[in-house]
């Protein structure tokens, strides 16, 4: 978000020209046609107006638009539901493993007396005849099992790996809440920056219009002679000038409209917003606005370090051993007959089942050597422990110096707001003085295009020292975190 009093330098850098070295030819039609003139142009400016009101959208209207559509947002919720899944996932570890195998092979059965050890893990039956010769006669047969596992005792691990799926479930959820606060934030300011941009242009074009008919005016009285030639060219530049101004401010409108539509996830050029009552009334300093623990940035650093501390629990207590319950049946056939080894190479023989076994016992497993690895992994985590508390610290410093910062520029703002007004009376008097003085011939050019640059800058200061003010009353509410502090003021 931009600096709340940034913006009121760049705008009156933009729409605030210098008035040296411009030459104009004033002339002098009369002072009833130039009022005629700036009442017709008021009356279309609020027709204008009036006309648009029906397709306007207001604030609340884009921040449940971009809630709904924003793409970041969407995926940050579907990180939500994955998160959702993996604790569900850690729960499965409290239930017991069951494992049911049904195979028919068709191979050889020799063997010999004699260890085997494995490939990686992969055992081929090393059961078969003990015979002086080998048989290459392949015969078919079946094996069919039934494995129940169950961790009765697992010392912890499992409910810490359940507690570190919440917590990242949490920490995932608040990282939502923030990038949503974030976005409704920068919606908020990309209003208030749309607002003061169309503001800006009806300015200009009111600036325009002055130009225009003070152009005529001064036209007027070049082709009468009682005004010098220079006068017409002053006036000239002077309106080439507004239009310039009016182009620059309708540019800016634009791109502001692309960029709030944008922030809503629906790109559009006709965007059409609802200034509501941002510049009918000035914001209120807000009650009960003085912590920042609430900040939906400072909960996720919190949420962070929550995680990483139940993640190294959890790490540090898969070294535990794990005391399983277990239960197996198993049935086999073969071709070669346990009765007398005589072979049948039929199909039916080799899955018909010859024997049948059950078990059940308790299993203790302890891998006594993992302590190395799980001693460094521990040591790894609770580096990023640190890690988040010390960022934890840092965003609390920052936001801290946001909202003291807030406070300042919302107590300056909101007298320059009120400042601003002044300005604008006064401007517009002394538009009055000059023009009345240099129709009766006492004063020259110059000093008239003074006073209309004068008034366009006192125009323009009083939109943007409103827009400030409520920009400061919103960079307040992105440091405490209270977004009501903002939106309770428009109702």
């Amino acid at each position: 978000m931009n600096h709340p009093t940034s913006i009121l330098s760049e705008m009156q850098n933009t729409f605030h020209p210098s008035v040296q070295s411009q030459e104009k030819d004033p002339s002098q039609p009369s002072k009833t046609r130039y009022f005629v003139r700036l009442t017709l142009l008021t009356l279309v400016l609020i027709g204008t107006t009036i006309s648009s009101q029906g397709q306007q959208v207001n604030l609340q209207q884009v921040l449940n638009e971009s809630k709904q559509n924003y793409p970041l947002l969407k995926a940050k919720q579907a990180e939500v539901t994955s998160a959702q899944r993996r604790v569900k996932s850690a729960n499965t570890e409290y239930l017991p493993n069951v494992i049911i195998q049904d195979q028919y092979t068709y191979a050889t059965n020799n063997s010999v007396t004699g260890a085997f050890y494995p490939n990686e893990g992969t055992a081929i039956s090393p059961s078969g005849g003990i015979r002086p010769d080998n048989i290459y006669q392949g015969v078919f047969g079946s094996f069919t099992t039934a494995l129940l596992e169950w961790k009765i005792i697992n010392f912890g691990k499992v409910a810490a790996n359940v507690q570190a799926a919440r917590n990242e479930m949490a920490r995932s959820q608040l990282e939502y809440e923030n990038e949503l606060f974030q976005q409704q934030i920068r919606v908020i300011d990309s209003y208030l920056l749309l607002l003061i941009s169309q503001k800006l242009v009806t300015v200009q074009r009111s600036n325009l219009e002055r130009a225009r008919i003070f152009r005529e005016v001064v036209a007027s009285g070049v082709s009468s002679g009682m005004r010098p030639g220079v006068d017409s060219s002053l006036a000239n530049a002077e309106y080439t000038k507004a239009q310039l101004l009016l182009l620059e401010s309708q540019r800016n409108e634009k791109a502001q409209r692309l960029r709030l539509s944008e922030l809503t996830g629906n790109l559009q050029d006709s965007l059409a917003v609802d200034s509501m009552s941002f510049y009918t009334k000035l914001p209120i300093i807000p009650a009960g606005a003085s912590s920042i623990q609430n900040n939906p940035l400072l909960r996720l650093y919190q949420a962070q370090t929550s995680a990483a501390e139940a993640r190294s629990i959890a790490v540090r207590r898969s070294f535990r051993p794990s005391i399983s319950f277990l239960a197996a049946g198993w049935a086999r056939g073969s071709g070669v007959s346990n009765k007398d080894d005589s072979y049948r190479t039929d199909f039916a023989s080799g899955v018909n089942y010859q024997v049948y076994n059950y078990m059940i016992g308790i299993s203790t497993r302890w891998n006594l050597t993992s302590i190395f690895k799980v001693h460094n992994d521990y040591q790894s985590e609770k580096a990023q422990l640190q890690r988040y508390q010390e960022l934890y610290n840092d965003q609390s410093l920052k936001l801290n110096r946001q909202f003291r910062e807030s406070e300042m520029q919302f107590a300056l703002t909101l007298d320059q707001a009120r400042l601003a007004p002044v300005q604008l009376n006064a401007a517009r008097r002394a538009m009055n003085q000059a023009r009345a003085r240099y129709e009766s011939g006492l004063t020259d050019l110059p000093t008239v295009m003074q006073s209309l640059l004068t008034l366009n800058r006192a125009e323009v200061d009083q939109y943007v020292a409103i827009s400030n003010a409520w920009r400061s009353l919103l960079l307040q509410a992105a440091a405490t975190g209270d977004l009501s502090l903002f939106l309770n003021q428009l109702n």
